[in-house]
């Protein structure tokens, strides 16, 4: 099971990048937990200064805007 935050103030783009992920890891069948995080402090903890941010199993993969089906699919796969 892979773990994966979106990291953000709750806006668009992030909630968009939420429910993308959530999507892709469905039509893979990979098992994830989601967990958004909105805590600006726990956000630049992370090094992140553009957000939606995208941390999976601790490693920080995106930040900035929303990204692409293929990236999505490339981090679960990976």
């Amino acid at each position: 099971m892979k773990t994966v935050k979106v990291l953000g103030s709750g806006c668009k783009n992030c909630t968009t990048t939420a429910k993308m992920i959530e999507e892709r890891a469905a039509a893979l069948g990979v098992e994830i937990t989601l967990e958004k995080v909105t805590d600006m402090a726990a956000i630049l903890g992370h090094g992140v200064m553009s957000t939606p941010g995208v941390v999976v199993d601790g490693k920080v993969v995106h930040a900035g805007g929303v990204p692409s089906a293929d990236k999505i699919e490339g981090w679960l796969k990976g």
